[in-house]
């Protein structure tokens, strides 16, 4: 029998996610950048050998490069993150790292899988949970712990919002699918592997996701780079993209 796509995303970002903890628990390296190396390339490793054995007409996308055909406009092709937040997963304390396995059919997202391994939480297309609801009076968005974007202080006054820093973009984007916060922006750039497993899971949850300008996420394109993005939830996406026009408009996005 043969796992449909949206199972063998869950399956292959649960045991990447499984070898990371497993590495991450051995202690060594200690070095954290170079665990975050080991790690890096290991669940690269595992997920390209899988996805080769099970898939072997599909073309697979990830940091490291492509394997598999050539990509084609309108083909699958497999987009892969086999550890996002490397410098998360050498802080041993940090569990704001992920595991992303995505699937574009042409330029759309058919199925997606991110594990939070250090939560034991697989997220996916296959069972998305839905969480509309804010936990909190003030609105809670999500921002890079390290470079989070010039006008957040600007759009959170507006919007009476609050930050949370975190670490990967899968982290985040995870964080608003499980109501943790209640909306994630990026404006300096990332690549398709960022968010690609990540932004399928939350558009089957039933989240907005969009460009800042609130034109549509496209991917398996032939550059791969993204600008920006923004994911919410539903109810929060017209203030939060009406505000961030204000602010392109004035120049401050």
């Amino acid at each position: 029998m043969t796992d449909n796509d949206h199972v063998l995303a869950a399956r292959l970002a649960e045991a990447a996610g499984r070898h990371l903890v497993d590495l991450r628990g051995r202690g060594d390296p200690a070095d954290p950048k170079a665990l975050g190396e080991a790690g890096d390339r290991g669940a690269h490793e595992l997920l390209l050998a899988e996805l080769t054995e099970q898939r072997p007409a599909d073309t697979v996308l990830s940091e490291h490069g492509t394997a598999g055909p050539p990509r084609r406009a309108d083909g699958r092709t497999w987009i892969v993150d086999p550890l996002d937040g490397t410098r998360e997963f050498g802080e041993r304390d940090r569990q704001d790292w992920a595991v992303h396995v995505a699937l574009a059919q042409g330029r759309r997202l058919v199925a997606g899988a991110v594990a939070l391994p250090a939560r034991d939480v697989v997220l996916s297309t296959a069972d998305p949970p839905r969480h509309f609801d804010s936990g909190g009076a003030r609105p809670r968005i999500a921002v890079s712990r390290t470079r989070p974007p010039a006008f957040v202080e600007t759009l959170t006054e507006a919007l009476g919002a609050v930050t949370v820093p975190l670490g990967s973009a899968g982290a985040k984007i995870a964080a608003v699918v499980l109501g943790d916060v209640d909306a994630y922006v990026h404006a300096g750039g990332q690549y398709e592997w960022d968010s690609a497993a990540p932004i399928a899971v939350a558009r089957a949850a039933g989240m907005h996701t969009s460009r800042l300008d609130g034109s549509e996420l496209v991917y398996n394109r032939p550059d791969p780079w993204l600008p920006d993005l923004v994911v919410c939830r539903p109810a929060l996406a017209e203030p939060l993209l009406a505000e961030l026009a204000r602010l392109e408009r004035a120049g401050e996005a």
